[in-house]
């Protein structure tokens, strides 16, 4: 049975829901490792962005879920 137009457009939607959450999801695991490497390597530049060491191990501590 072939689907219809509104079903396809439905399943289009889903997936480009899906794939725009699973890219946020790796842009917030990539900002926060590289946060995290930046405390490590170059601390002083945490203060150049403006962030406190908490502030900045809060983020780290966050799941990729969390915003």
């Amino acid at each position: 049975m072939p689907l219809r137009p509104v079903e396809i457009s439905r399943r289009y939607y889903s997936l480009t829901t899906l794939r725009s959450i699973v890219a946020a999801w790796d842009e917030r695991k990539r900002f926060r490792w590289e946060l995290e490497q930046m405390s490590k390597d170059n601390p002083h530049l945490i203060d150049d962005i403006g962030l406190t060491r908490r502030q900045v191990e809060a983020e780290i501590a966050k799941p990729f879920w969390r915003r």
